[in-house]
């Protein structure tokens, strides 16, 4: 092998997912095992990816460098760091000039959360989406008048604090639309760090083991000068207790009862013959008679391609009602055929992530991090 002075250079997540949401050009060579990568990958409409496992490079990285185009960015990503480490600076040693690795491996990219700006608010307020783009996770934060709101929040509340600091507020209330199963949620952690207000649908919260404010139609919340109307509050389907926000009289939160390009299965809680229903009374008749201006703003996406300009996922419900098509079954036994029958696998540990989100169970770190690893699997029509 040639020597040469190249050296393999160290990738933030951050970095990544600039490149992502401004669409640049990067070549990914993923060296974690076949069935790992084919569950859940780096993904982006500008970047290329190939698999090669580690074990296939250890006799020497020439299987990689025939496949690796001249000329571009290679990042090389496995589970943790330490093989891609490996293998980045065998291709440096190789005489590729151009080579990283990804910082913490799929695990940091799991957790990063890309700010985006959705809008400034009628008073003076801010609304912020922050897009966990290696899980497909949305979450929120309403900003204004010096206080702060959070809906949906991820496991990795030091990002939101982060957040918070720079733009000098302080939190009042965390939100969750529901019960999540796919993810661990922040919210009640960081309520109680900053003697906040941690807000949950009561028909979700029955086996709960903790103290919360009860998100019912009527109870209005203000942030700041900004109110965050409860309306329609009861939209279930994907759980039984599935709430919905309208901030600003312009933008619909919708959880997992409505995604942009699909909708929310009703199975997570082995409930989904008993919910469908009201999955369909939700997206057919309650949703239906809201303003077709709203912007939906989503708890998840699905595929890469429902991030918009600066990695922005939204969509006007009119348009959604003409083109998503898990909006458009007409009939009543196709739908529940639909959704209860065409479904994606279940999320990795969701049961214990349900019961986390309870309160019933308190895993460590390391384990919620290995509890959430793969893809989110809340829509029906994830294909």
């Amino acid at each position: 092998m040639m020597s040469t002075n190249f050296q393999a250079q160290l990738m933030k997540a951050k970095e990544v997912a600039k490149i992502i949401v401004i669409k640049e050009d990067l070549f990914i060579l993923d060296v974690r095992n076949e069935s790992d990568f084919n569950d859940w990958k780096i993904e982006g409409t500008s970047i290329e990816i190939i698999n090669i496992p580690y074990f296939d490079l250890l006799d020497g990285v020439d299987p990689a460098l025939e496949r690796i185009p001249d000329g571009k960015d290679v990042l090389v990503v496995c589970a943790k760091e330490g093989s891609s480490q490996f293998i980045a600076e065998q291709l440096a040693e190789s005489g590729r000039s151009n080579v990283f690795y990804l910082e913490g491996g799929m695990k940091s990219w799991s957790e990063y959360l890309e700010p985006v700006k959705v809008a400034d608010l009628s008073h003076g307020g801010e609304l912020y989406q922050f897009v966990r783009l290696g899980k497909g996770c949305l979450s929120y934060m309403v900003l204004s008048n010096g206080e702060a709101a959070i809906i949906d929040t991820n496991r990795m509340i030091d990002q939101y604090e982060s957040f918070m600091k720079e733009k000098g507020v302080k939190l009042a209330h965390t939100i969750d639309t529901h019960l999540h199963a796919d993810h661990i949620s922040g919210g009640r952690a960081l309520a109680e760090k900053y003697g906040a207000m941690y807000h949950l649908p009561p028909k979700d919260a029955t086996e709960v083991t903790f103290e919360y404010q009860k998100l019912e139609e009527g109870n209005d919340i203000l942030v700041g000068n900004e109110t965050i109307l409860v309306q329609p509050i009861y939209s279930p389907g994907h759980t039984i207790g599935s709430t919905s926000f309208i901030i600003d009289n312009q933008y619909l939160l919708s959880g997992d009862i409505l995604f942009v390009e699909s909708i929310g299965r009703p199975d997570l809680a082995g409930l989904a013959e008993d919910w469908v229903g009201d999955l369909r009374e939700t997206l057919y008749s309650r949703y239906k008679d809201l303003s077709d201006e709203l912007v939906v703003l989503p708890a998840h996406f699905g595929k890469i391609s429902e991030l918009g300009t600066g990695g922005l996922v939204s969509g006007r419900l009119g348009e959604l009602y003409k083109e998503n098509p898990g909006l458009n079954i007409q009939d009543e036994e196709e739908f529940r055929r639909t959704v209860t029958e065409n479904l994606p696998p279940q999320p990795n540990a969701y049961q214990e992530i349900r019961q986390t989100n309870m309160g019933k169970i308190k895993p460590n770190d390391e384990e919620q991090r290995e509890m959430e690893i793969g893809p989110n699997r809340c829509a029906v029509h994830d294909n």
